[in-house]
């Protein structure tokens, strides 16, 4: 997987020049699909209090993977950050 950040113009471009190709099989088709789903500005970081998830990790005996996996399952449907639209 590749991570890009592009700026307007650029994926404008990009978009472009996969629209000009003249043959669109599934995977160029999936291509297009997800550049015109890419919108990263509007994505909130992530922010989580690593100090904290460092020191329950060590208590419990568990990688900070885990730590964040417990958490994200305690959160309630109204806790839950709402889907991109």
């Amino acid at each position: 997987m590749w991570v890009v950040r592009l700026s307007d113009k650029q994926l404008e471009v990009i978009k472009a020049l996969v629209r000009s190709e003249e043959r669109h099989g599934p995977t160029l088709s999936r291509a297009l699909e997800s550049l015109e789903l890419a919108r990263w500005d509007e994505l909130p970081d992530a922010q989580l209090p690593w100090d904290r998830v460092g020191e329950m990790a060590g208590e419990q005996g568990i990688s900070e993977a885990d730590v964040v996996w417990d958490l994200t399952g305690r959160l309630t449907d109204r806790e839950a950050p709402a889907p991109p639209v």
